[in-house]
């Protein structure tokens, strides 16, 4: 279920994105962006965002690096395309943005498929920092980018840059991003050798990549029976979308769907308050660490969670799989039995819970400190 609103632009379709792009899907990328709007209110830098983004919102704007792509298909130019007809300027410069960075699978590309931007395939078994190889990082990944925007803000890469990230562009694309590195299978990967096993990819160079999460199906103990016709759920679908839903237990999806999402936006909105008025713990960078530097620290805090997502679970008929034009690992992901852990849900959940919070406080914290 998608709840993203959808009233500041004429008409929105997605049509076969890959769930890696949509990291914590649009509600938990609006519980980011709110939490951010609530803690910089009425400050001189909420007044700059202001300015810069036309009138919207963080939580809005939190949306749209994953809104883009529904340009991929026809591209920007066809004129059925959705556009953002009440920011005439945001449109323009969001174009420029998609038209510089269009999507491609080819790594040696000279131009980056913006597709790339929003995660780092860091692997995960054994277990790593992001500096301590090569393998699933590029000058493109998320990593790189965040400070990339921060460089734009500041004044240290002009405007008129080849990625055509303007300083609109660039907090639209932090709001977003400091949210994906936060979700832990956009910064951790597995990676297989023929045989189905978990391999270092740094000494196998054969080593198929999981996508990570995207090529896996995830069966839990506590799954309830699928009904007819729904298929599996994929591990990365589930951390973006089942681990956020679970934040409001209480919501029936039963419901009509209007009536879901006025039940879940209230939900949201009082989550959101509880979030920005408690501070989280360990949220804050040291003090003699530049802005420049968060992104790579932030991944590293993030990449033990994902080894732990990924050895909770038991990789079962893996096998090479071909998506598209390149051969990737696919199979099952069962969880493992654990006595005296909590179920892989609730734990999953938790983690989900107290990095939103976090990725919340530090996207104000980092806008303020930039603007």
């Amino acid at each position: 279920m998608n709840f993203a609103r959808r009233g500041f632009f004429v008409v929105f379709v997605v049509v076969g994105l890959r769930a890696s792009i949509l990291a914590y899907a649009p509600l938990g990328h609006q519980i980011v962006g709110a939490i951010a709007d609530d803690r910089l209110a009425n400050t001189p830098t909420a007044a700059k965002i202001y300015g810069l983004l036309d009138g919207m919102t963080l939580e809005k704007a939190a949306l749209i690096a994953d809104e883009i792509k529904g340009w991929d298909k026809k591209g920007v130019d066809d004129p059925r395309s959705f556009n953002y007809s009440a920011h005439r300027n945001i449109d323009r410069q969001l174009r420029d943005f998609w038209r510089a960075n269009q999507p491609t699978h080819d790594l040696n590309s000279p131009a980056p498929s913006h597709h790339w931007f929003h995660y780092t395939d860091v692997p995960v078994m054994p277990a790593q920092r992001y500096r301590d190889g090569s393998s699933g990082r590029s000058k493109w990944d998320i990593v790189h980018m965040i400070p990339f925007c921060i460089d734009v803000l500041q004044g240290r890469i002009p405007e008129q840059n080849e990625r055509k990230i303007t300083r609109a562009v660039a907090v639209i694309l932090l709001a977003h991003y400091v949210a994906d590195i936060h979700q832990p299978l956009h910064v951790g990967a597995a990676y297989f050798e023929a045989q189905g096993h978990t391999t270092d990819p740094d000494k196998d160079k054969a080593a198929l990549a999981d996508e990570g999460g995207n090529t896996f199906t995830i069966e839990l103990s506590d799954e309830p029976p699928r009904r007819r016709g729904i298929r599996k759920k994929k591990l990365h679908g589930f951390w973006d979308y089942d681990t956020v839903n679970a934040l409001f237990p209480q919501v029936s999806r039963a419901l009509p769907e209007a009536e879901l999402d006025a039940q879940v936006d209230t939900l949201k909105q009082q989550l959101v308050r509880e979030m920005a008025t408690h501070e989280p713990r360990n949220w804050q960078m040291p003090s003699n660490v530049s802005i420049d530097n968060y992104a790579e620290i932030w991944a590293d805090e993030i990449l033990p969670i994902a080894c732990e997502a990924h050895a909770r679970l038991e990789f079962r008929n893996v096998k090479p799989f071909l998506e598209g034009d390149r051969v990737v690992a696919s199979g099952e992901a069962i969880e493992k039995t654990m006595s005296a852990q909590p179920l892989y849900r609730a734990w999953a959940t938790g983690i989900v819970r107290d990095e939103l919070h976090k990725a919340g406080w530090r996207l104000a914290d980092l806008l303020e400190k930039i603007l």
